[in-house]
């Protein structure tokens, strides 16, 4: 049919098809609840889409009833397909252990208000076990079940480093007032400080703070204002102690940075992630190195540089995923060893990662998901004996299991945002 004589009805459905395709990759990547803003307003689009639809004139005329079915459908489709995301068995798990992160954290957030160190090592083994759990929460694939578990993952772990963090860092201060006139200043943004570190673990988990990312980092950016303010006058155990709360600021601000400008922080998003992003780029390049291969007339003249790239594309990898490894010393203590014999494994798993180029349904992927889970039970099982360095290297290396376990769901599905 001439687009110029073109039924005025027709033209209708066509705009409102377009309007309802123009949503349908945030309704796909929906990651949400039922009760989230979000869902509403895409619920309320495709609602006034299908009663648009409806409000479309046939005039009895076949091929304008075939249309309006089919726009009708699609619509449908899309609402059927948000509902069951948001509902989705797996989803519904996910929120139930984010539930029980925010219970934890709500019984234990008073001690980051009132700026003391009071967390216990039961606070961080409970933490830890909602972090592994989330991690063996299946997907299937599913783009919106992904997202709803990276982003709930990220919360939790930002609050674990924050938590970690604070426990970690013991300095001798505050300094005496009488050292310094500008030692007072330092002392009362430091604990302001403390106070804005247990408004931000409040924050990301949602757990009775009116507080926003907006207001918080202004709060927090003021504060640095005050410190950069100050004379010390060359004094350097002052001008030290300055730096040791700035240091401070800028790691809260640091995790501000993470959420996207809103009111809530609700939003992690994967294209936030600077090594799921790296990841990408390499896996995009490795592509083109193999188009380019299979493609040439004359393979053999690119073998070699081919492969000089390649593995330097894997050497990629293997920074982005170890890049915190320190040498292994003989005399470290057995449960430290322990954590470093799970690495290396982890690192042999990480090479297959790395080829394999199946999907789910291969045995090699059951496999290879089987023996990251085994490691990641394997670190759970390791005691620490409240050795700081051990602690921090199980924590390393169970990112690490994450972060492979993420690059195998990768290469076994195309990763959507």
């Amino acid at each position: 049919m001439d687009m110029g004589n073109q039924h005025p009805s027709i033209s209708r459905l066509q705009e409102i098809q377009k309007e309802v395709k123009s949503i349908e990759q945030q309704v796909i990547g929906f990651s949400g609840l039922s009760d989230d803003k979000n869902y509403k307003k895409l619920e309320r689009i495709l609602t006034k889409q299908l009663f648009e639809i409806d409000s479309v004139d046939t005039e009895g005329k076949g091929d304008i009833q075939q249309a309006r079915k089919r726009a009708a459908q699609e619509t449908e489709r899309l609402l059927k397909e948000l509902e069951q995301n948001a509902n989705h068995p797996h989803r519904i798990e996910i929120q139930n252990i984010f539930q029980e992160a925010q219970s934890l954290v709500k019984e234990k957030i008073v001690p980051f208000y009132s700026g003391g160190n009071c967390v216990t090592d039961e606070f961080e083994e409970s933490i830890q076990d909602i972090i592994l759990r989330l991690t063996h929460v299946k997907t299937g694939g599913k783009v919106s079940l992904r997202k709803a578990r990276y982003r709930t993952l990220t919360k939790i772990c930002a609050v674990q480093e924050i938590i970690e963090d604070r426990t970690r860092k013991q300095p001798s201060l505050p300094l005496s007032e009488a050292a310094h006139p500008s030692v007072a200043k330092i002392n009362s943004v430091m604990c302001e400080v403390n106070k804005a570190r247990g408004a931000l673990v409040a924050l990301l988990m949602g757990v009775g703070s009116d507080e926003t990312c907006r207001h918080l980092s202004c709060v927090l950016s003021g504060l640095m204002a005050d410190l950069d303010a100050l004379d010390v006058c060359g004094r350097t155990e002052i001008r030290n102690y300055r730096r040791e709360v700035v240091e401070d600021i800028n790691q809260l601000l640091k995790y501000l940075d993470l959420e996207e400008e809103a009111d809530t922080t609700h939003a992690f998003d994967l294209g936030q992630n600077h090594s799921i992003l790296k990841i990408e780029k390499v896996l995009k390049r490795m592509r083109e190195i193999k188009n380019e291969f299979l493609q040439a007339q004359n393979p053999s003249e690119l073998y070699l540089s081919s492969k000089t790239e390649l593995q330097g594309l894997i050497g990629q990898l293997d920074e982005e995923a170890l890049d915190k490894r320190t040498t292994l010393a003989s005399e470290e203590p057995p449960p430290q060893r322990a954590v470093w014999s799970i690495l290396g494994n982890l690192a042999e798993i990480q090479g297959e990662v790395l080829s394999f180029d199946g999907n789910r349904a291969d045995k090699n992927y059951i496999r290879l998901e089987e023996l990251l889970t085994k490691q990641l039970l394997a670190l759970d099982a390791v005691d620490p004996q409240g050795e700081e360095r051990c602690k921090a290297a199980r924590k390393q290396a169970v990112r690490l299991a994450q972060s492979i376990l993420s690059h195998l769901d990768l290469k076994s599905d195309e990763w959507e945002y």
